[in-house]
């Protein structure tokens, strides 16, 4: 049990550095909500949830966003990870 709480715990901490970078560059770009929703065609009160709220959002819309504000999403392999190494 404790594994997995520690699994979610790290994956809601990346969901949130993940979204404050994608506001943090839209800052950057001055935009508004409702400016970047209306440049990937969502609705603004969809982004404006998805940039104040905790929660899941969609790999596609993380993307459309990061991609309307000029950025890309990488995955990054960590350095030295156990379960890597283990294999």
């Amino acid at each position: 049990f404790r594994a997995e709480f520690e699994r979610q715990r790290r994956a809601i901490a990346t969901v949130d550095e993940i979204v404050n970078g994608i506001d943090a560059l839209r800052e950057k770009h001055s935009m508004s909500k409702a400016e970047l929703a209306r440049a990937i065609d969502k609705h603004p009160a969809s982004v404006r949830r998805l940039l104040t709220a905790k929660g899941n959002p969609e790999l596609a819309t993380v993307v459309a966003l990061a991609d309307a504000l000029d950025a890309d999403v990488v995955v990054v392999p960590r350095k030295g990870s156990a379960r890597r190494n283990a294999a």
